[in-house]
């Protein structure tokens, strides 16, 4: 069973929700599915609203859905990606208390910040890092700029760590990176439970054979992505075409910067035409800032197409790209350094083409369907064992 709470902008957790259940039908599992949409949101009248704080920490409506999924179809393992709001981790209980082994992905560090972010006022921050109450994300605010949303979040994750949810009630949890994972055993979550497997490309776009004709930036629009550094470092790069594909906060920018000239925006493309455009690209950029990051996902898009990748030197980025290999690295909002590297990734196409052809290989090794299956399977195995050790 695969259970996933959708946003209202569709993001990476979507598109690897959605990657993962064809996977597992492709190689001919069973699967049911259980989804709730944040769009409902809009349609919830002003009584049904004022249940929402109830409803982050305990989804009634969720619960009791999942419990009669599980009675009628008898999975072995629930598999969560994002159960916030609509969803909860109430959710784990119906499933533990029917018998089925539960895995949660962890796309994001909401478990410890209440942003997901680890990133406020324009740095990187970690002070909630491992409270059993994050108080400091209600007193600045983080969750939407609000201290009350701020403190329904906090509320959520206090009440689940003082249940014991997080490591009573989960039986397995997938990370990404290794960066990662001692990232979450700092935030108080079991270890031992900690798996990681990285995400895949759903398809094999192929080697791209194409000129290399400009540089690449895909991802939302946001601060925390690095979208700012990437401003004014493209503000001293007029001779270096930029391709922007994304929706976000900072599109008014980034549209500015294209009536300069120096950016161009591409509009929403399917998964063939978006590989186009990674083909022609001579290097993606990858500038988030701090922590934001649990994984690259068009990392190893770009990866697939042999393109190489110029990214900040922390966290997830710095343990996919190596330096030199794959791609560069550059200091984490440093526009400066940015643009002295993508000026040399331009002027040394030579070099930047070698690095793609190691990148090919690196998502040959790591990034494609079969060994995510393979991995995948094994964490579900590891789930199943650990309940049946626990019953």
């Amino acid at each position: 069973m695969l259970v996933h709470n959708f946003y209202q902008q569709p993001g990476g957790e979507d598109e690897v929700f959605t990657r993962e259940r064809e996977l597992l039908e492709s190689f001919r599992h069973p699967v049911c599915v259980y989804t709730r949409r944040n769009d409902e949101l809009g349609g919830y009248g002003p009584v049904r609203k004022l249940s929402l704080p109830l409803r982050t920490m305990w989804a009634w409506d969720s619960v009791r859905a999942i419990r009669d999924l599980i009675r009628r179809e008898r999975p072995d393992v629930a598999h969560f990606h994002n159960t916030f709001p609509l969803i909860s981790p109430a959710a784990y209980q119906a499933c533990q208390t029917e018998g089925v082994a539960v895995v949660q992905s962890l796309h994001n560090p909401r478990v410890t910040c209440p942003a997901a972010t680890f990133y406020r006022d324009g740095r990187e921050c970690q002070e909630c890092l491992g409270k059993k109450l994050p108080w400091p994300g209600i007193v600045h605010g983080c969750y939407r700029g609000s201290r009350a949303d701020s403190a329904l979040v906090a509320a959520m994750l206090a009440f689940h760590s003082q249940r014991g949810t997080w490591g009573r009630l989960v039986d397995r949890y997938i990370v990404s990176t290794e960066f990662y994972r001692g990232i979450f055993a700092a935030a108080g979550l079991p270890a031992e439970k900690l798996e990681i497997k990285p995400h895949f490309v759903a398809s094999d776009p192929g080697l791209s054979r194409k000129n290399k004709e400009y540089a690449l930036f895909v991802g939302r629009l946001a601060p925390e992505k690095g979208v700012c550094t990437l401003l004014r470092a493209w503000r001293k790069l007029p001779e270096i075409p930029l391709k922007v594909r994304g929706e976000g906060p900072l599109l008014g920018d980034l549209r500015t910067l294209e009536k300069q000239g120096a950016v161009q925006i591409v509009p929403r493309l399917s998964r063939e035409e978006l590989n186009e455009v990674f083909q022609g690209a001579r290097f993606l950029v990858w500038p988030s800032e701090g922590l934001y990051e649990t994984f690259g996902l068009v990392a190893a898009e770009a990866f697939a197409c042999g393109v190489p990748v110029i990214a900040s030197g922390r966290g997830a980025m710095a343990e996919m790209v190596c330096e030199g290999q794959t791609g560069l690295h550059f200091q984490a909002g440093n526009a400066d350094d940015l643009a002295e590297k993508v000026r040399w990734a331009w002027r040394n196409p030579q070099e930047m083409e070698q690095m793609g052809l190691t990148a090919r290989a690196e998502y040959e090794a790591k990034y494609r369907p079969e060994r995510n299956y393979k991995e995948l399977i094994r964490i579900y195995s590891r789930a199943l064992e650990q309940k049946t050790r626990t019953q």
